[in-house]
């Protein structure tokens, strides 16, 4: 994986470097007349450029905002997260830069702990993840678990009731339990959790529907279970 990322925009290249990460260069167009935020140290190289540059960067001839370069850094481990937190979500397969990054902002602004994505899903620190998240990734701990359904035992022997989140779910979100210590599974758009993950879980919650809508999307249906999770642990 590459060991630097990129953040695009005033309030999420803010944002990132609140969060303290190292900042390392930023490009934005020759004609921007605003400042660039505050928070960027006078030392760091500031790279303008015409339209026919920014079109061999960027692959756009006009950029808005301005586009940083940013080290990566170590992520943790996920036992070190499941040792200091209470309430997670957990990702499997989720690999759409904008349902992650959304997904993960919904969790920032809803009281989530911290998020764990097994092997198969995007990198929040992609670029339109981060901007889908408006800089919340930076601030919400995450880490990559061991395939699943295998590492759910992991969270199990913390403590952690895992809660599928599921159409064929055999309880409603209205029944979500309220242990100290839990953790929403999502699965991608589309297929949704595997079966044998949906199996190994300790509860299998349904958000009731109207009509013959069968689900909402999933970066929707997080924001209303870390909602519900929050509210129970309030």
């Amino acid at each position: 994986m590459a060991r630097s990322f990129i953040a695009e925009g005033d309030i999420v290249i803010e944002r990132a470097l609140v969060a303290g990460f190292t900042l390392r260069s930023v490009l934005v167009a020759a004609r921007r007349n605003r400042a660039l935020p505050a928070a960027i140290d006078a030392a760091i190289p500031i790279f303008a450029a015409d339209d026919a540059v920014l079109t061999e960067i960027t692959g756009r001839p006009e950029l808005r905002d301005p586009i940083a370069n940013f080290d990566r850094p170590e992520l943790p481990s996920a036992q070190s997260l499941l040792e200091q937190h209470n309430t997670f979500a957990v990702l499997e397969g989720i690999n759409n830069p904008n349902n992650l990054g959304v997904i993960m902002r919904n969790a920032a602004g809803l009281g989530i702990d911290a998020v764990l994505l097994d092997q198969t899903c995007g990198d929040p620190l992609y670029r339109r993840a981060i901007r889908a998240s408006m800089g919340q990734v930076f601030a919400l701990p995450h880490a990559r678990l061991d395939p699943l359904p295998h590492s759910l035992g992991l969270l199990h022997d913390h403590g952690i009731e895992t809660i599928a989140l599921t159409p064929q779910g055999d309880q409603e979100l209205s029944g979500l339990v309220t242990q100290p210590r839990v953790a929403v599974l999502l699965g991608a758009e589309g297929p949704g959790l595997t079966g044998e993950t949906i199996a190994a879980c300790t509860h299998r919650i349904r958000i009731p529907m109207s009509a013959d809508v069968d689900s909402l999307n999933v970066a929707a249906a997080s924001a209303i279970a870390f909602h519900h999770v929050a509210e129970t642990h309030r």
